[in-house]
């Protein structure tokens, strides 16, 4: 039988602090890994040699699918397993391990932890299982060309790049380059949704606004982003105090996102602020926004979606329904409500 050779392949920079947590969880699972450094000051590639990997240098041009390509070039393995130096394996390295007996005839869909900080965790599904010829297109959020069918795995990634310092650093570079691709493709829903997801991470919620907005115009069909974008789009619209303009689009959407506790979870989000804004209103959003997340509650968690926070489905919904409960005097009945859905320790 064909033993199918297996390699991670990683593009780093300055990610000393990071990059031995990554290689560690990896390297019982794979056959060899590969680091390309794209200009390193500190000590990335002598902390990736001491764990095993191969490093190899590439000079940065603004432009990841280059360098990601570049280094599965250099890895020219049956399978990549692409992860960033800022991730690490939390479990499935058996799925890894078993891949040499796999022909590499799909993609791999891998689900990715993205904590956000103590208490945020969202859940991706990415494709970064990828077959040896397969490689990227995009100079910024690149994504891998292929025309294969993604399955998803059980794999499990911890993600957390997200700290207000790697930010800072980010910041600049990642709109520059999501501006200039987007010069390029303007009709692109997938870089105007990227867009979006930027500006909110900085506070521009009237930007991301628009720009989700042009995202969900442009978007056909129902790819897995799609349902972080009408999340997204809810929240930043919320944030610019369009209130019915978020509800006219909630309720178009409803339907589609039945099944999301985040799109209910954001929908009541916005009902509550809405009516904290306009007392007026209070008596008829205070019950639709606790019908939303009695909604979430119903559903339950739903990690398979992705872009989905844990707890919408669960203590978040739960706290949020038993502060309204407590607002209109139904102490008892919020006490059980929380005593049934407590918040992780």
């Amino acid at each position: 039988m064909t033993a199918y050779r297996v390699a991670l392949s990683v593009i780093a920079r300055d990610e000393a602090p990071r990059i031995g947590r990554l290689l560690a969880s990896v390297a019982p699972w794979v056959d060899t890994m590969l680091v390309l450094d794209t200009g390193s000051r500190d000590d990335t590639v002598a902390i990736a040699r001491r764990h095993g990997a191969r490093v190899e240098h590439f000079p940065w041009c603004d432009d990841f699918a280059a360098a990601r390509n570049a280094a599965l070039e250099f890895a020219a393995a049956d399978w990549h397993l692409v992860l960033d130096a800022d991730e690490w394996l939390i479990d499935g390295g058996e799925v890894l391990h078993g891949l040499r007996d796999t022909p590499p005839d799909f993609v791999g869909g891998l689900r990715i932890l993205d904590r956000a900080d103590a208490q945020t965790t969202s859940h991706l599904w990415l494709s970064r299982l990828l077959p040896g010829a397969v490689r990227y297109a995009g100079r910024i959020h690149e994504q891998p060309q292929h025309a294969m069918p993604v399955r998803r795995l059980t794999l499990h990634v911890g993600h957390d790049g997200y700290s207000a310092q790697r930010l800072d650093a980010k910041r600049g570079r990642n709109r520059r380059l999501l501006q200039a691709d987007l010069a390029e493709h303007p009709d692109d829903a997938y870089l105007w949704y990227q867009l979006g997801k930027d500006c909110a991470v900085y506070g521009e919620h009237a930007a991301a606004a628009d720009a989700l907005q042009r995202a969900e115009t442009l978007c056909h069909g129902h790819p897995a982003w799609r349902h972080d974008l009408a999340t997204r789009l809810l929240f930043s619209l919320k944030k610019t105090g369009r209130h019915a303009q978020a509800l006219d689009y909630a309720q178009a959407r409803l339907d589609v996102h039945a099944a999301s506790p985040d799109f209910h979870f954001a929908l009541g989000d916005l009902l509550l602020d809405w009516a904290a804004e306009n007392p007026s209103l209070a008596d008829e959003l205070l019950p639709m926004a606790q019908q939303a997340w009695q909604h979430c509650l119903a559903i339950g968690e739903q990690p398979g979606l992705s872009g989905a926070v844990q707890g919408r489905g669960s203590w978040l919904a739960a706290h949020n329904l038993a502060v309204v409960l407590e607002g209109l005097g139904h102490a008892g009945e919020a006490a059980a409500l929380r005593k049934r859905h407590p918040a992780p320790a």
